[in-house]
């Protein structure tokens, strides 16, 4: 299923050639690309506060974001995994303006209505939104995710991935971003690559998050393998070392990627670093 999410136009031509990455922590990146800017799983708390994870499991920050949510840019939109208090806190609750479109699930987008929330967009798996800013065009489509195995993934939030497809006003995609969630390996993260060849760049949610004792995001081995599978030019791995639930240690990744062979394919960023992006091929009259 497609829908569709028209934004104000920017008196700014949008930039095709460049693009950037911030990264806040946990989840939190702030993307700039073509014309948008995107802030994902919004987590504000500080170094030592507390969350809940459900059925009775808490877990406590070990460390402070970037930057505080005051600092924030004007942002398009927000693009939601899932509600999980370590991907949209009770800072980002209390202090988002609530007429900001959210891209999320359908569960997420029933809980963000209660809130407040006026504008969320409930993505199904592979069901796809067309967003337009003036001349800026992207598609952003769900991606499968499992967020643990058995019944313990029915009892935790529903998660997706995304899949950011960014176009020329022609349609042309220049860049495709996918954003893995919080999911385990599985069966259908190989129908991504298949549906979707040249990734340019991957953002891998890790941290091996247990609940229960039990794996429910990547941790160091499983990163790896989702670099395997997806295949994409460029993975950076984020959602690691912020949360006592985050059992395996971005070191861990680190180690497992240079086993693997795969450093000239991941790029590493420390809160508050910026991850700049080129995209080649772009006509001249394109760029901002």
């Amino acid at each position: 299923m497609k829908s569709a999410l028209i934004l104000p136009p920017s008196t700014e031509k949008p930039n095709y050639q460049t693009g950037s990455i911030f990264f806040v922590g946990t989840a939190t990146v702030i993307l700039r690309y073509a014309g948008f800017t995107i802030l994902t799983d919004p987590n504000f708390l500080h170094q030592g506060d507390h969350i809940h994870l459900g059925y009775g499991i808490t877990s406590t920050r070990t460390t402070n974001p970037a930057i505080e949510m005051e600092q924030l840019p004007p942002l398009d939109f927000v693009l939601l995994s899932h509600v999980h208090d370590d991907h949209f806190d009770r800072v980002a609750e209390a202090n988002l303006d609530k007429k900001l479109p959210i891209i999320t699930t359908p569960q997420s987008a029933v809980y963000l209505a209660k809130k407040g929330f006026s504008s969320p967009q409930a993505l199904k798996t592979w069901d796809t939104i067309n967003i337009s800013k003036g001349d800026a065009k992207l598609s952003i489509t769900a991606m499968p995710a499992t967020h643990g195995p058995g019944i313990l993934g029915a009892l935790l939030p529903q998660v997706m991935g995304s899949m950011l497809e960014f176009q020329l006003p022609s349609g042309e995609i220049v860049f495709r971003l996918y954003i893995t969630g919080d999911t385990l390996i599985h069966e259908h993260l190989k129908e991504i690559p298949q549906r979707y060849p040249n990734i340019d760049l991957a953002l891998l949610h890790l941290g091996g998050t247990k609940a229960l004792g039990i794996l429910v995001t990547m941790d160091a081995k499983q990163g790896v393998q989702a670099i395997e599978i997806i295949a994409p030019q460029t993975a950076i791995p984020i959602h690691y070392n912020d949360y006592t639930a985050f059992k395996s240690p971005l070191e861990d990744f680190m180690a497992a990627v240079k086993a693997a062979g795969l450093e000239n394919k991941v790029k590493y960023l420390s809160h508050g670093e910026t991850y700049q992006f080129q995209v080649s091929g772009i006509p001249a009259n394109f760029a901002g």
